[in-house]
């Protein structure tokens, strides 16, 4: 096992661990894009657990150095991908803000917040990626700004064919901790599903 694959291992085991991820096959959730899936993860359970938070903002520091070493700033998406965004920006001593949904109504009417130059080297941390479309916002937001947007990277990733799709076509390069691939595999291995169960979730997540 290569040491990038035992990392998402490690990262995947941590959020079975704290239950992030919900497994419902007869009863879909509904995303944020209004696809309806056998599968969530809710990445804002890391928060309020201290050694999993530790083990993912860790990664994603590691994660910036080993495949972003020239980034100047993170930014994360709103509102999920703040926090972490913060965190790992601590731990490696960069600046970070973030992109808001949509503009402030009074004030400055800011829609990006903190300091960003033209030309800066950003980073955008998003919490996870379903179908890509708010990261792609994001992106987009920060490149009208003059930033060059070096990539985004999440927590975890459903891995849709919809995503990849979007990404291309929006010329962003996505990156992530863990795949569900991974997760589904780590979670047969531990027990939290049985043998072979997860097959026909990834089968569904590649045509979407």
């Amino acid at each position: 096992m290569t040491s990038s694959k035992k990392r998402e291992k490690e990262v995947a085991k941590g959020l079975l661990s704290i239950r992030a991820v919900f497994l419902r096959p007869d009863d879909p959730f509904t995303w944020a894009s209004g696809i309806k899936s056998p599968i969530y993860c809710d990445n804002r359970l890391i928060l309020t657990a201290p050694d999993v938070r530790e083990l993912v903002e860790n990664e994603i520091a590691e994660a910036i150095k080993e495949y972003y070493p020239n980034c100047d700033k993170l930014m994360g998406t709103s509102t999920a991908g703040i926090a972490h965004a913060a965190i790992a920006a601590h731990l490696l001593g960069l600046p970070m803000g973030y992109v808001r949904g949509s503009s402030k109504s009074h004030g400055r009417e800011n829609k990006i917040e903190g300091r960003l130059e033209k030309g800066d080297k950003v980073v955008v941390i998003e919490d996870l990626i379903s179908t890509g479309g708010s990261s792609i916002e994001t992106v987009q937001t920060l490149r009208d700004a003059g930033a060059e947007v070096l990539g985004v990277l999440s927590i975890f990733t459903y891995d849709t064919a919809k995503a990849d799709r979007n990404f291309e076509a929006a010329n962003v390069e996505k990156r992530s901790l863990c795949t569900v691939e991974t997760l589904i595999e780590t979670a047969e291995e531990e027990d939290y599903i049985a043998k072979n169960e997860g097959e026909g979730i990834i089968k569904w997540l590649r045509e979407i």
